[in-house]
């Protein structure tokens, strides 16, 4: 009896002085960014969980996802306490470029993942350029419809007062219109707002304005009404995205479509639903922290 006393005291003695696992696996569906992964530790429990994605982001839940935005090597640190114990364990993960031309843009509800089209070069290289140029930091989005759409990018944003008229700001320049039967204003398309025909009759749109479209479903027959309005035929893809999403097609051939959401349709709802004034702007700011290059 001792004897067993005394080796169940040592099993004790041993689990008191081993450190807690800090193992963890990676899991992502892609191998280009921008790629969400999925983080989990191996092991037992821990108290507390810190994870360092390696590019400047850092979470404390124990299951966490992540959205890499740039290519090439990362270093991901998982550090673990239980009780006084702390252990760390670091990992690499490798990402390629992207093959198409991809944005973050994060706003005050949540971020979007955009992608801009290489069919609408003029519209892509500007709207990168701005990005770059951090010119849509902490601009609105200053005008909101419910079942349209949800529109930014007015530099006289920044710091409006409350009830101060926006929506005629811009960097002092145009973009030639670049519009195509291949895209059109389906749920999540990004497009580039514009002054009206009688005073811009080459549709010529706003240097830095754009919209997302929020939109109402759409049926067949509507389709077929306006592509017979537009003189167009809409592409098969597109018919389906308008049946499956819906959007607004009375839109369609007159404003430069030149990107789409790619991920985060849900903060786009989430926008388009916040309580307006008269005038469809937010009565409390919805505002575009940064929009990021993904690289």
């Amino acid at each position: 009896m001792r004897h067993l006393i005394t080796a169940f005291a040592a099993v004790i003695l041993l689990a008191s002085c081993s450190r807690p696992s800090a193992d963890f696996s990676m899991a992502s569906t892609k191998d280009r960014v921008p790629a969400r992964v999925n983080f989990s530790p191996s092991g037992e429990p821990a108290d507390t969980y810190l994870w360092n994605f390696g590019d400047g982001n850092v979470s404390t839940e124990a299951n966490p996802s992540h959205t890499y935005l740039l290519s090439g090597k990362q270093v991901v640190t998982l550090t673990v306490t239980k009780g006084k114990k702390r252990k760390s364990t670091k990992k690499e993960i490798v990402f390629k470029a992207p093959k198409e031309c991809f944005v973050q843009v994060r706003t005050t509800m949540g971020d979007m993942i955009c992608e801009l089209f290489d069919d609408t070069p003029q519209h892509r290289d500007n709207f990168i350029k701005l990005a770059e140029q951090k010119f849509y930091d902490g601009l609105l989005f200053h005008r909101v419809i419910d079942g349209f759409m949800i529109q930014g990018g007015d530099p006289e944003s920044k710091d409006a007062k409350p009830n101060q008229r926006l929506g005629t700001g811009g960097p002092g320049y145009k973009v030639p219109a670049e519009i195509s039967t291949e895209h059109a204003h389906v749920k999540g398309a990004l497009a580039a707002a514009r002054q009206g025909d009688a005073v811009n009759p080459e549709k010529m749109s706003s240097g830095s304005q754009f919209y997302i479209v929020d939109g109402k479903p759409v049926d067949e027959r509507t389709l077929d009404n306006m592509a017979t309005r537009l003189g167009i035929e809409y592409p098969e893809n597109i018919r389906n995205k308008y049946i499956e999403m819906g959007g607004t097609p009375f839109l369609d051939q007159n404003y430069t479509v030149f990107g789409m959401v790619r991920e985060g349709l849900d903060i786009v709802d989430k926008i388009s639903s916040v309580a307006t004034n008269s005038g469809d702007r937010p009565k409390e700011d919805v505002k575009i922290i940064a929009v990021d290059i993904i690289k």
